[in-house]
């Protein structure tokens, strides 16, 4: 796709965003490494993070699931629609997803280029006869440092929320959204971006007040992110790897300790029968100092 001054490439292996250019030709998506992580930016369904007991658990049974982020990240999407500009992608449920998640669904995912910005659009709607809960997420990787001037460091690059972020935030243990929460490392809306930020794993915030963010170093060009439908947010990268995730989510780890089943697990959307919710992310690059 090219539109807008960007080109992206999209594959529909997990409906993945793998490329992300300006004119100038410059990539601003991870590109992948096995060595630390090989995903670029892959879409989260039925679950964001990882389930207590490795399994999904409904009106009594036990549904296995291998890893974390559902079962999109790896399953084949069916081309719907394609233009110079855009694209759709769908995930319909078929034996192998029952497997994992017993119910009926339709997961469309948007693309789009225009003014400078990629939109990404996902829709999750129930096509089941009974209720149905889904979460859903974002996990885009970027450059860091990011290819917007030569001379760019890692440890001059910042996050700046749009809003104040002094809500304390959780951690990830063994796998789990871990009980105790920790003070906030943002100072008023500014994350200095570290490794050691990193060495206990993601950040999530559960009680996020902003709905966009900017990343890059502060009086240059960055990449502005907005997410104006997803409370929940996770900050991830794997020490010391040359990347970072912005995972705007709807939905989060199982809590330590949590033996619900899917109805039960925070922060996922029940739907009705013919019901649907959207989830959007907006990607600028070369956007000015929020």
């Amino acid at each position: 796709m090219r539109a807008g001054g960007l080109s992206a490439e999209i594959s529909t292996l997990g409906a993945e965003l793998m490329s992300l250019r300006d004119a100038q030709g410059r990539e601003f998506l991870w590109q992948g490494d096995p060595a630390s992580w090989a995903r670029r930016a892959p879409v989260l369904f039925p679950n964001v993070g990882r389930l207590a007991g490795g399994a999904l658990r409904h009106a009594g049974k036990s549904y296995p699931h291998a890893g974390g982020h559902g079962f999109a990240p790896t399953s084949d999407f069916a081309l719907a629609s394609q233009d110079a500009a855009s694209c759709v992608l769908v995930l319909t449920a078929d034996p192998a997803t029952r497997a994992m998640y017993p119910f009926e669904f339709r997961l469309s995912i948007r693309f789009a280029l225009a003014d400078g910005a990629l939109t990404q659009v996902a829709q999750v709607e129930n096509t089941d006869t009974q209720r149905i809960a889904a979460s859903f997420g974002f996990h885009p990787g970027f450059q860091w440092p990011l290819p917007t001037s030569a001379d760019a460091r890692r440890e001059d690059h910042v996050v700046l929320f749009a809003e104040a972020e002094p809500a304390p935030v959780r951690r990830i243990v063994n796998g789990l959204l871990a009980e105790l929460r920790e003070p906030s490392p943002v100072v008023g809306r500014r994350l200095a971006l570290h490794d050691g930020l990193f060495v206990k794993d993601a950040i999530i915030f559960d009680h996020l007040a902003s709905r966009a963010l900017w990343f890059g170093i502060e009086g240059r060009l960055g990449v502005a992110v907005a997410f104006p439908d997803c409370p929940h947010l996770g900050l991830w990268m794997r020490p010391p790897a040359r990347y970072f995730c912005i995972e705007p989510w709807q939905g989060y780890n199982d809590p330590e300790g949590f033996t619900g089943e899917i109805f039960d697990k925070p922060g996922m959307i029940h739907l009705a029968p013919g019901e649907s919710f959207e989830r959007r992310l907006v990607i600028r690059p070369n956007a000015p100092q929020a």
